[in-house]
């Protein structure tokens, strides 16, 4: 017997956080095809960043895909109430941005921790398109921002 995607979250110890409404933006769109996309979500726990900075300045690999993990879950919460509960949820690409020091190759290491969350938690669902992309600077300082596109499931 299979896992739901809930009991995945429990397992890892993970509680999607409440999906608040921004007075200026909307968390996401429904298009006419049926997708879904995600506004940028960042790795706020409770308000705050947990790390600030550039990855391969300021923030080692690790932080940064810690950071990435906790974006994710993030646009997971945003999907899962965009389409009534995780088990109705599919991936269907992911756009990641890693704050880089010029030097700094390693994006897709960055934006592995949230790819292999997905499929952890969704399973064949989970797994996406996805790109990578190295800029100088993300809003307040934060070192990863993910953005999506999911689906519902029938």
């Amino acid at each position: 017997m299979t896992r739901t995607p809930a009991e995945a979250l429990a397992e890892l110890g993970v509680e999607l956080p409440e999906v608040k409404l921004d007075p200026f933006y909307i968390n996401y769109r429904e298009s006419g095809s049926g997708q879904i996309h995600i506004s940028g979500q960042m790795p706020y726990v409770n308000g705050e960043l947990p790390a600030v900075g550039t990855v391969g300045a300021d923030i080692d690999v690790e932080t940064a895909r810690q950071s990435m993990r906790i974006a994710t879950i993030n646009a997971l919460a945003v999907g899962a109430h965009a389409v009534g509960g995780l088990d109705k949820l599919r991936i269907v690409q992911m756009l990641v941005f890693v704050a880089s020091a010029p030097d700094f190759g390693g994006q897709s290491n960055v934006a592995d921790a949230g790819s292999e969350l997905l499929v952890e938690v969704l399973g064949e669902h989970g797994r996406h398109a996805r790109t990578a992309i190295g800029v100088a600077a993300l809003p307040r300082t934060s070192p990863v921002e993910v953005q999506m596109i999911v689906e519902a499931l029938t």
